[in-house]
């Protein structure tokens, strides 16, 4: 979520043209197992993701679905590799979406550049993508799930602020929110970060974009709006503690929700891997957060 270079921008060929080769998703036709280039149409635009369906999906049944949000100036393939959600996927019976956002950003509301700056409809285009995957009977929509790296962090935050009732649990690495949040429902939230983090402070600082001279919040009181959103007490119970990661949870609140965040000692701006610095497999960390983590129903009147 640092400031992002312009002059790079225009060598990232993330948006299909009309025309181009992905084919859009159609509701006939559930995805079999495999790794599948589609897009979304939104206008006269074809958003291109890719989608990973587990080896050894069952013929009828839907399954969760984790959508995996690239950080600013990387793309789609370039997460399946950083994080290895399909590795995953395969393991434990589960589908990952990865959109593309406009020239390598998203729109998180402060930041970033390009798609802030154009206005793009990133929350519509996550809504289509979605609809689509339920549609088709693949994804359970008690058990949609966000993740985001850096610039994708924000996105997934700032989705789960204002679609909180399509989202079950959001698991951010190195991202911040950067947008105003008042969800009517609650959302449970695992967050990573490293404390050698220097693009997103952990202490928080710098600024949200280039031209935007607003500092990002500490890490601490990103999940202090998190837990008391969800009437959660202080991130006092041990959840997990490996290598140089010290994980710390509220528990669980009386409707199942819970907001966990996990610090590497040392870290910086990285996906955490059990042969980096914070030594465990950030992914399937985050993948046991999820299956714990089912959408509750709505509150009463809500």
């Amino acid at each position: 979520m640092k400031p992002l270079p312009r002059l790079a921008l225009a060598a990232l060929p993330l948006l299909a043209l009309p025309g181009a080769p992905p084919l859009p998703a159609r509701a006939d036709a559930p995805p079999p197992p495999g790794t599948h280039t589609r897009t979304i149409a939104m206008g006269r635009w074809q958003r291109p993701y890719l989608l990973h369906v587990p080896e050894g999906r069952p013929a009828r049944g839907r399954l969760p679905l984790v959508v995996a949000l690239h950080g600013g100036l990387n793309d789609a393939a370039y997460l399946t590799r950083q994080s290895r959600l399909n590795d995953q996927a395969d393991r434990h019976g589960f589908a990952v979406a990865y959109p593309n956002g406009l020239l390598g950003t998203w729109n998180a509301g402060g930041c970033c550049s390009v798609a802030r700056v154009a206005g793009v409809d990133d929350v519509g285009y996550l809504d289509r993508l979605l609809d689509t995957l339920v549609r088709e009977g693949l994804a359970d929509p008690r058990r949609v799930y966000l993740t985001g790296f850096s610039n994708g962090g924000g996105m997934a935050y700032r989705y789960a602020c204002e679609r909180p009732g399509r989202v079950a649990a959001v698991g951010v690495v190195s991202g911040s929110l950067a947008s105003h949040c008042r969800p009517r429902e609650r959302v449970s939230v695992l967050a990573f970060h490293g404390t050698a983090d220097f693009s997103v402070p952990y202490h928080g600082g710098g600024n949200l974009d280039f031209d935007v001279r607003v500092p990002f919040l500490p890490v601490r009181w990103v999940m202090d709006i998190w837990r008391r959103l969800n009437g959660l007490p202080a991130l006092a119970r041990p959840y997990l503690d490996r290598g140089r990661t010290r994980c710390r949870t509220t528990g669980r609140g009386p409707d199942g929700t819970e907001v966990a965040l996990c610090t590497v000692d040392g870290g910086g701006h990285e996906w955490p891997t059990a042969t980096g610095r914070a030594g465990v497999d950030g992914s399937a960390v985050l993948w046991r957060f999820f299956r714990a983590h089912p959408r509750p129903p709505a509150a009463p009147g809500g």
